[in-house]
């Protein structure tokens, strides 16, 4: 069994959007617990839960540092530790307010328009993090490589475990699955619009940033660490 780790933003704990994200996922990130899903108009109760079953395994996050096993020769404690030592030194992130939208048939949170502290953040986070990431294997490359990839995508892939880093980045809340049918696409992204709405008022705001881990790739990922951003504005 391989233990995986991740650095994500989580929203803090029992926050609005918090919590919207653990309703609609059906998992507090935070507990392990399950919740209750909402009744959304025209969506079966069964439905929704099999098209939240990938993310729900994820937990509600926006991913700085994709998913990784440890390096030979580190630990998950100085993981944590370099976590906390990162964020002391950086500021506070700031974007936009939130929107619902589609990408590449899954409907995900992203800001809605240009975030470059944000992004600023992330691309911080792919570099500072590496250290720890151990190699992909050639099974977890052919994997990754199912998907259509860019040139750019591969070569991030191949030099930092992920293809959408840096200029390939984009921040998103995932909150279903890929729909395929157009359809349905359309239902529950009016479903979610709607229930997502009262979130998508205050302008997003980057102050912590989470360890997520999974004890293997069968487990959910947990919150195991948050560490604030601490530095001073530039």
């Amino acid at each position: 069994m391989t233990r995986r780790y991740a650095i994500y933003f989580a929203p803090p704990a029992r926050s609005a959007l918090a919590e919207l994200g653990a309703e609609i996922l059906g998992r507090d990130p935070e507990t392990g617990e399950a919740r209750p899903q909402p009744r959304l108009d025209g969506i079966d109760p069964d439905r929704l839960h099999a098209i939240t079953e990938d993310p729900r395994h994820y937990g509600f996050h926006a991913t700085l540092k994709a998913p990784f096993a440890l390096a030979e020769g580190v630990s998950g404690e100085a993981l944590h530790a370099a976590a906390e030592a990162f964020a002391a030194g950086r500021s506070a992130a700031a974007g936009p307010v939130l929107a619902l939208a589609s990408i590449g048939g899954f409907l995900a949170l992203v800001p809605s328009a240009a975030a470059p502290e944000v992004h600023a953040l992330a691309d911080a986070c792919v570099e500072a993090f590496d250290r720890f990431r151990a190699p992909l294997t050639a099974a977890e490359l052919e994997r990754r490589r199912r998907s259509p990839l860019t040139p750019a995508q591969d070569e991030h892939l191949e030099r930092w475990g992920y293809p959408y880093v840096f200029d390939e980045f984009r921040f998103h809340m995932t909150l279903t699955a890929r729909l395929t049918d157009r359809a349905e696409h359309e239902q529950v992204r009016a479903a979610l619009a709607e229930r997502t709405a009262p979130v998508c008022v205050d302008p997003l705001r980057i102050d912590a940033i989470a360890v997520y881990e999974q004890a293997d790739r069968q487990a959910p990922f947990l919150v195991t660490g948050r560490y604030p951003l601490r530095g001073a504005a530039a």
